[in-house]
């Protein structure tokens, strides 16, 4: 139970003053939360914790080389190609 002393008490910690129809609303603000800390500690917090959302472990595929999309192929479409290559705008002066 949180009475007025431990409210003035806060007040003091945190160096605020406090009119008296601030504490009442303290006191009331202050007992719900600590019913919502005892709500919290009936929590049943014994199970095992959760890294992963999916129980999946080492999921890799072997590195294997594989024939990629041919240059014109790739070029084919760009709007700005120069020698080969992409061409993009330039970001550097």
């Amino acid at each position: 139970m949180i009475d007025e002393n431990v409210v003035r008490h806060v007040a003091n910690l945190s160096k605020i003053e406090l009119r008296e129809e601030e504490v009442e609303r303290f006191k009331a603000d202050f007992e719900r939360i600590i019913e919502f800390f005892n709500q919290l500690d009936e929590v049943d917090a014994d199970v095992e914790p959760t890294y992963h959302v999916l129980p999946l472990k080492n999921v890799f595929r072997e590195d294997e080389p594989k024939k990629g999309l041919e240059r014109e192929k790739a070029l084919m479409n760009a709007k700005h190609k120069e020698e080969g290559y992409f061409k993009g705008p330039r970001v550097v002066e």
